[in-house]
């Protein structure tokens, strides 16, 4: 078939390729958004802990004038793991996150 004003090959109307062969795209990862869905509820959860650790922090520190070493190490590990949520999450990263995966350790 051929285009009367071109001259040139009208390629199929169903979008296929001229040369016959459909390109085959990776299967839809429905698993990885069943995980997704359960780590970003468990990420809003982790949100909400080191909001509350924060305000803690802030209350230790205006009463005693000096920061909580153990809970400033301990907020450093929650939020480093929200960041292995969100980046599973978001295809960042492929490894799965705590409890699947192994909890980070704190720096």
């Amino acid at each position: 078939m051929t285009d009367s004003s071109s001259g040139n090959a009208i390629p199929p109307a169903d979008g296929a390729p001229a040369g016959g062969s459909i390109p085959q795209r990776p299967p839809f990862p429905a698993v990885r958004l069943l995980y997704s869905i359960g780590f970003g509820l468990i990420a809003w959860f982790v949100l909400h802990i080191v909001f509350v650790l924060a305000v803690v922090q802030l209350v230790v520190f205006a009463l005693n004038g000096k920061l909580n070493e153990e809970l400033r190490q301990f907020s450093l590990t929650l939020v480093q793991y929200l960041w292995e949520l969100l980046a599973f999450i978001t295809f960042v990263r492929d490894e799965q996150p705590f409890p699947i995966g192994p909890f980070p350790k704190h720096a």
